[in-house]
């Protein structure tokens, strides 16, 4: 089978915003693993959700000490950080940020903690979709249209609190990760920042951004082979919220409609959106409906109950918002997309082929 090449979504500049570095980090309040070669001394990265968290321990590895402020499950969109946790911003040497407006409480907790450190952020030039961008455009061949390929060259300002205002995009999509190839971006752009931190030996964090991304090109082409054995017209989806338009957009799938219909998973869906969803449901014939880990899913089991889909829930709920626990498919970045994916292409009756052995152990 020959497989096309991925389309490429539209980059513009990457960066990472340089701040003066600080002290130790207090960890108390801080979720998530530390890199567990870092000496003591070593510099102090937070990281505040799940997966660029994730990211960061990748390309540290034992060069920083990085934590995440969110735990497993938890959702970045209505976190609200702790005192402690204040205080371990306040000391740290470098902040990893999802940005493309997810953490909307950032720049208070920013603010309040007065840090002082060096900002990355991991979604700097990559154009996002907006509150319209459901549906993707398609050229002759079935594929999205082209993107981009190219970056502009790095650049740093002098006003750090005006440079991460300028990287406020407004009410665009911010759940960037959900496309393996826009991941590589998010790992090229946090590379670039922590080899900015004094303290971290840049050519260490080089090879491990070398080796993992590496991984993220097998998952992506892995991903591709085994949903072009697919028809385009059969390729339907239906999720919790609106988490994975990138997704979507990367793989030639139709959205179908999601449960709640909002950037935000904390919305509540009318009862208008849940009857128009079961009319979508049965009028395309799609044949599962997916709740994610970190969401409840008594909606999605109302709706499949309504419209005769099959739920994906429990263990079988894709990782949207969140990495999962550690043990569960979804403790680590790579695991959660192998994960959804064998779990959206078995929900259309294809059995996925075996990992790539970049992808095993």
């Amino acid at each position: 089978m020959t497989t096309l090449p991925r389309p490429r979504r539209m980059l513009t500049a990457t960066t990472a915003v340089g701040l003066g570095a600080v002290g130790a980090l207090a960890l108390a309040g801080c979720a998530g693993p530390g890199a567990a070669g870092a000496s003591a001394d070593a510099p102090r990265v937070v990281a505040t959700t799940t997966q660029v968290g994730d990211f960061a321990r990748e390309l540290a590895g034992d060069e920083a000490e990085v934590t995440q402020l969110l735990s497993p499950g938890q959702s970045a969109h209505g976190f609200d950080p702790s005192a402690a946790q204040l205080l371990a911003l306040s000391d740290a040497d470098a902040l990893v940020v999802n940005g493309a407006g997810l953490e909307s409480w950032l720049d208070d907790a920013v603010e309040a903690s007065g840090f002082d450190g060096v900002l990355i952020d991991a979604s700097t030039g990559i154009e996002l979709y907006g509150t319209d961008d459901h549906e993707h455009e398609t050229d002759d061949s079935g594929h999205d249209h082209e993107h981009d390929d190219e970056s502009s060259s790095e650049h740093e300002s002098e006003d750090p609190a005006a440079d991460h205002d300028g990287h406020d995009h407004g009410d665009g999509n911010p759940h960037i990760w959900t496309d393996p190839e826009l991941a590589e971006h998010m790992v090229e752009n946090i590379a670039h920042g922590l080899a900015e931190v004094p303290g971290i030996d840049a050519d260490a964090v080089e090879a491990n951004e070398t080796a993992y991304l590496e991984q993220l090109d097998a998952l992506d082409e892995w991903i591709a082979e085994n949903v072009e054995q697919v028809p385009v017209a059969d390729r339907l989806l239906v999720t919790n919220h609106d988490a994975f338009t990138y997704f979507v957009d990367a793989y030639d799938i139709t959205f179908v409609g999601s449960i709640i219909p909002s950037f935000d998973d904390n919305a509540e869906p009318s009862a208008a959106e849940i009857d128009d969803l079961v009319a979508k449901i049965r009028d395309t014939g799609v044949k599962a409906v997916f709740s994610e880990a970190s969401i409840s899913p008594k909606a999605a089991e109302t709706i499949g109950a309504e419209s005769g889909a099959t739920v994906y829930s429990g263990p079988d709920a894709l990782y949207g918002d969140s990495l999962g626990a550690a043990g569960s498919d979804g403790e680590s970045y790579l695991g959660s997309q192998v994960h959804n994916a064998r779990l959206i292409l078995e929900s259309w009756g294809v059995e996925p082929s075996p990992l790539p052995a970049a992808l095993q152990g």
